[in-house]
């Protein structure tokens, strides 16, 4: 009889092992995946930052040109003004198909992109 209830005994620590041991590995996924989405966010970012200094110069760089091709000084910023204005009317107009629907699409990649490995193995 005390086998029994040894053996039931240590079905049932075992049994609260294997779940601790689930929990602790969906944890330390839940960390990882999004350790990789913040990552990605963060360089993202600093690309973006990049990018915006880039754009902010040539943007200079082509308003200073306009207004000695075109003779009046305030003629190249306005130029450069009123594509700005349009570009961001377009995107504005397309925000959804341009940014949101990426964005969510790049973050759900990331975050199942170990679960697709793991039903190929």
């Amino acid at each position: 009889m005390e086998e029994s209830t040894t053996g039931i005994g240590g079905l049932v620590s075992a049994a609260k092992e294997y779940v601790n041991t689930r929990v602790d590995l969906m944890k330390l996924s839940a960390a990882e995946k999004t350790s990789l989405v913040i990552s990605d966010l963060v360089a993202g970012a600093i690309v973006a930052v990049i990018f915006l200094f880039v754009l902010v110069f040539a943007s200079f760089a082509g308003a200073i040109a306009l207004s000695g091709w075109i003779g009046k000084p305030w003629s190249g910023y306005l130029i450069v003004a009123g594509i700005y204005l349009l570009a961001g009317i377009i995107v504005w107009t397309t925000k959804e198909k341009m940014i949101r629907i990426p964005v969510m699409n790049k973050i759900i990649q990331q975050l199942f992109k170990n679960d697709q490995h793991d039903e190929e193995d």
